[in-house]
């Protein structure tokens, strides 16, 4: 195969909805009820990328670094909608400290990144920018979103050992402490799976992209893929820490007693 990106043909991006079907077909055939959804789902990734793709081009020619501090934090906003959605229970503040925990640690790694490592001319250079903010965001969106729901549970399963510990003059935090560890576990732990397997069970999506288009793969394997990785660690590590240390005082009332949606 020549070097350069692999075409493909709009009749075989169209075969490539039998994947999806095989997956609606197991739905269907287990009434998971979720073939609605992976169709829908399919015509939004077909849309958003096509769109996505004409966006770039506007925005890369532009290279504004407030336009690209504006569509970032877009970019978190939508993130935090979705990483909280699957907790219904989380109340009215989730999607906000969700924003909040998202925007810092993506924006304080993202940076470091650019500044001191990447370095690119001029630092905030859309094309490298928008790719490697994407990136932190959407594994900061995952691990923000089980520390959350896992939060949730351990108070729930816990919540009479919570109360006995309040009576006895406990405060919110000694309390819950020890379910705040198990929902930062649960953030953290697919992202450690991934840098315990990274290059023996996966590849990561740069690296593969890489050689995708021709790279040698010594060339792609490393450095920028190793950034990637640890990157993607911090910026978990850092929301998934923010979120819960500031949700967690949501879960108890100004009396200091469990709130009643928990």
């Amino acid at each position: 195969m020549d070097a350069g990106v692999i075409p493909i043909s709009n009749t075989q991006l169209a075969l490539s909805v039998i994947l999806v079907l095989i997956t609606g077909v197991i739905s269907a055939a287990l009434r998971l009820e979720l073939l609605k959804p992976l169709l829908w789902g399919t015509v939004r990734t077909y849309l958003q990328l096509t769109l996505i793709g004409y966006a770039l081009t506007y925005i890369f020619n532009i290279n504004n670094l407030i336009l690209i501090i504006v569509i970032i934090s877009l970019m978190c906003l939508v993130a935090s909608r979705t990483a909280v959605r699957g907790s219904p229970r989380a109340g009215r503040y989730s999607m906000l400290l969700g924003f909040f925990s998202l925007w810092t640690s993506t924006f304080l790694v993202g940076t470091i990144v650019m500044v001191l490592i990447i370095s690119p001319e001029p630092w905030y250079s859309a094309r490298i920018a928008i790719p490697i903010f994407g990136m932190i965001l959407g594994n900061s969106m995952n691990g923000i979103a089980l520390s959350l729901e896992r939060l949730f549970s351990e108070v729930k399963s816990k919540i009479s050992e919570i109360e006995a510990l309040l009576s006895f003059g406990a405060s919110p935090w000694e309390s819950v402490r020890d379910c705040v560890k198990e929902a930062l576990r649960a953030g953290m732990t697919p992202t450690i799976n991934s840098l315990m397997v990274v290059g023996l069970v996966s590849l990561p999506g740069m690296m593969t992209g890489q050689i995708l288009a021709g790279a040698d793969p010594q060339q792609a394997s490393r450095p920028l893929p190793v950034v990637v990785m640890l990157m993607i660690a911090a910026a978990v590590a850092i929301g998934c820490l923010m979120l819960v240390l500031l949700y967690y005082k949501k879960l108890f009332t100004k009396e200091d007693a469990i709130a009643h949606y928990v």
